[in-house]
Protein backbone atom coordinates (compact mmCIF):
# COMPACT_ATOMS: atom_id res chain seq x y z
CA UNK A 1 0.00 0.00 0.00
CA UNK A 2 1.76 3.27 -1.13
CA UNK A 3 -1.08 5.21 -1.29
CA UNK A 4 -2.21 7.40 1.47
CA UNK A 5 -5.81 6.24 2.82
CA UNK A 6 -7.80 7.00 5.58
CA UNK A 7 -7.04 4.25 7.92
CA UNK A 8 -3.66 5.92 8.39
CA UNK A 9 -2.65 7.46 11.74
CA UNK A 10 -1.54 11.51 10.95
CA UNK A 11 1.87 12.25 11.27
CA UNK A 12 1.35 15.76 13.34
CA UNK A 13 -0.50 14.53 17.15
CA UNK A 14 -1.84 17.26 18.99
CA UNK A 15 0.26 16.79 22.22
CA UNK A 16 -2.39 18.64 24.35
CA UNK A 17 -4.86 15.53 22.55
CA UNK A 18 -2.79 13.12 23.81
CA UNK A 19 -2.44 14.28 27.21
CA UNK A 20 -6.01 15.14 27.65
CA UNK A 21 -6.40 10.94 26.62
CA UNK A 22 -4.63 9.89 29.35
CA UNK A 23 -6.28 12.57 31.79
CA UNK A 24 -9.40 10.59 30.63
CA UNK A 25 -7.97 7.71 30.70
CA UNK A 26 -6.03 7.50 34.09
CA UNK A 27 -9.47 9.36 35.87
CA UNK A 28 -11.87 7.09 34.59
CA UNK A 29 -9.84 3.16 35.11
CA UNK A 30 -9.02 4.47 38.82
CA UNK A 31 -12.84 5.26 39.25
CA UNK A 32 -13.98 2.22 37.77
CA UNK A 33 -11.39 0.18 39.59
CA UNK A 34 -12.40 2.63 42.92
CA UNK A 35 -16.11 1.49 42.55
CA UNK A 36 -15.71 -2.40 41.87
CA UNK A 37 -13.50 -2.32 45.18
CA UNK A 38 -16.00 -0.99 46.79
CA UNK A 39 -18.70 -3.22 45.50
CA UNK A 40 -16.33 -6.34 46.25
CA UNK A 41 -16.00 -5.37 49.49
CA UNK A 42 -19.45 -4.64 50.68
CA UNK A 43 -20.35 -7.82 49.04
CA UNK A 44 -17.27 -10.03 51.09
CA UNK A 45 -18.88 -8.01 54.48
CA UNK A 46 -21.54 -9.16 54.05
CA UNK A 47 -20.48 -12.41 53.39
CA UNK A 48 -18.25 -14.98 55.74
CA UNK A 49 -15.36 -13.73 54.14
CA UNK A 50 -12.52 -13.09 57.33
CA UNK A 51 -12.02 -9.49 58.01
CA UNK A 52 -8.97 -8.99 56.27
CA UNK A 53 -11.00 -9.60 52.75
CA UNK A 54 -12.72 -6.60 52.79
CA UNK A 55 -10.30 -4.52 54.26
CA UNK A 56 -8.07 -5.14 51.43
CA UNK A 57 -10.44 -4.44 48.79
CA UNK A 58 -11.28 -1.11 50.82
CA UNK A 59 -7.70 0.01 50.42
CA UNK A 60 -6.96 -1.28 46.90
CA UNK A 61 -10.10 0.94 46.10
CA UNK A 62 -9.10 3.89 48.07
CA UNK A 63 -5.72 3.78 46.45
CA UNK A 64 -7.57 3.36 42.94
CA UNK A 65 -9.63 6.27 43.71
CA UNK A 66 -6.53 8.37 44.65
CA UNK A 67 -4.91 7.04 41.46
CA UNK A 68 -8.38 8.76 39.28
CA UNK A 69 -7.79 11.53 41.22
CA UNK A 70 -4.00 12.18 40.12
CA UNK A 71 -4.67 10.99 36.91
CA UNK A 72 -7.83 13.91 36.56
CA UNK A 73 -4.81 16.12 37.53
CA UNK A 74 -2.55 15.30 35.07
CA UNK A 75 -0.11 13.17 36.78
CA UNK A 76 -0.70 10.18 34.86
CA UNK A 77 2.15 7.85 35.54
CA UNK A 78 2.06 8.23 39.32
CA UNK A 79 -2.14 7.42 38.39
CA UNK A 80 -0.59 4.17 36.53
CA UNK A 81 1.28 2.66 39.40
CA UNK A 82 -1.20 3.61 41.94
CA UNK A 83 -3.61 1.56 39.66
CA UNK A 84 -1.68 -1.22 39.29
CA UNK A 85 -0.79 -1.29 43.24
CA UNK A 86 -4.37 -0.59 43.73
CA UNK A 87 -5.09 -4.22 41.65
CA UNK A 88 -1.97 -6.04 43.20
CA UNK A 89 -3.89 -5.46 46.85
CA UNK A 90 -6.89 -6.09 45.99
CA UNK A 91 -5.89 -9.21 44.37
CA UNK A 92 -3.82 -10.21 46.98
CA UNK A 93 -6.95 -9.98 49.32
CA UNK A 94 -8.82 -12.18 47.59
CA UNK A 95 -6.02 -14.65 47.99
CA UNK A 96 -6.72 -14.99 52.06
CA UNK A 97 -10.78 -15.63 50.83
Amino acid sequence: MSGRGDSEIPDVVDPAEVARRARWTAAGTGALLALAGLAASVLRVIGSAPALVPAAYALGAFVCGLAAVLGSRGRTRRALWLLIIGAMVMALGDQFD
